[in-house]
């Protein structure tokens, strides 16, 4: 197993062009990568510029992060010959993409489906999201930290310029290479722009303490939430059904909780996220974790809370058309 430690750098629209509906928000100008073997030692490198296709002028924000200037774009391939060249220097032997955050394989797929490209997969892809990692080691899992502060904290030496898609794949490799642990890489992520296509392909992980469910695509959150699977409640040791101490509830319309109990196991809280495919359809991201009694009171105030803030919305909307 290879590992193809991935960083890009990307343009949009700036005052002076309006986005069409079938254009990516953020055009890839830049892919660099480093290329590490089972031991997690340097293979080989690649780092290309790619020419504007989309967007034509530097955005202000995206001009001021990066060391690029638009002349050096102009001297670069176009996308889907860079694109080719780095799936040809990925190679034939099997490989897992990592990166610095959970971004770049989405927009890069947003970018190979402009342009017509074959998608990398048909469903998730499997990836390291190596900020993820270094936060489980060091973090306490509580924060997400740029790659500069990992960089400091390491106490690896600056010796090329962040803000550029290969020095900053060079130093995520360097900090992946670092806190590498057998144990740490059970911590699989998924890149979810392709949804699982049907129920044989959904995605179901147990990690040491907790667990994981990827739901295929429905066609609205009705059809989602009809869904046996996507509403149960399972206990992930011992596998069996619970009944529900709080039903699902939510407070944004966007995530979604429950508290069921285990008898042998304790109360187990539900999280549903709901996300929207680039097709139209919805998938559910559902994770399933154990938390203490005082936590799962404080999930049922909550929903009694929730309860009262839309019993208030609805009078005031009464009152507004009365």
């Amino acid at each position: 197993m290879n590992y193809i430690v991935l960083d890009l750098e990307w343009n949009q629209s700036g005052m002076g062009k309006e986005k069409e509906a079938d254009e990516p928000s953020f055009e890839i100008i830049e892919i660099g990568a480093v290329k590490l073997n089972q031991d997690l030692a340097k293979v080989s490198e690649f780092n290309e510029v790619i020419k504007p296709q989309i967007y034509h002028e530097m955005h202000p924000i995206t001009g001021k992060m990066l060391h690029v200037r638009m002349e050096e774009l102009e001297q670069g391939g176009i996308f889907t010959l860079v694109m080719h060249k780095f799936l040809a220097w990925c190679g034939q032997e099997e490989y897992r993409f990592c990166t610095w955050g959970m971004l770049d394989l989405t927009e890069l797929q947003k970018n190979m489906k402009y342009y017509g490209m074959e998608p990398l997969a048909n469903g998730p892809i499997p990836f390291y999201d190596v900020q993820k990692l270094f936060g489980i080691v060091f973090d306490d899992r509580k924060n997400r930290r740029s790659l500069e502060y990992a960089i400091d904290f390491l106490k690896i030496p600056k010796d090329v310029p962040f803000h550029r898609a290969f020095s900053d794949a060079y130093y995520t490799a360097r900090v992946m290479a670092l806190i590498y642990d057998d144990s740490l890489f059970q911590y699989i992520s998924f890149d979810v722009y392709h949804p699982p296509k049907s129920r044989d392909e959904e995605i179901k992980k147990q990690f040491d303490t907790y667990m994981k469910y990827i739901s295929r695509e429905f066609a609205d959150k009705t059809g989602a939430f009809d869904d046996k699977e996507v509403v149960s409640s399972k206990c992930y040791l011992c596998r069996r059904n619970l009944r529900k101490k709080v039903k699902w509830f939510t407070i944004n319309g966007k995530n979604y909780y429950c508290v069921a109990y285990c008898e042998k196991h304790g109360y187990l809280k539900g999280k549903i996220r709901i996300r929207k495919s680039d097709a139209g359809g919805y998938y559910i991201v559902k994770t399933t974790r154990f938390i203490t009694k005082e936590e799962a009171d404080l999930l049922a105030q909550r929903k009694l809370h929730s309860k009262e803030l839309r019993k208030k919305r609805r009078v005031e909307k009464y009152k507004r058309c009365d």
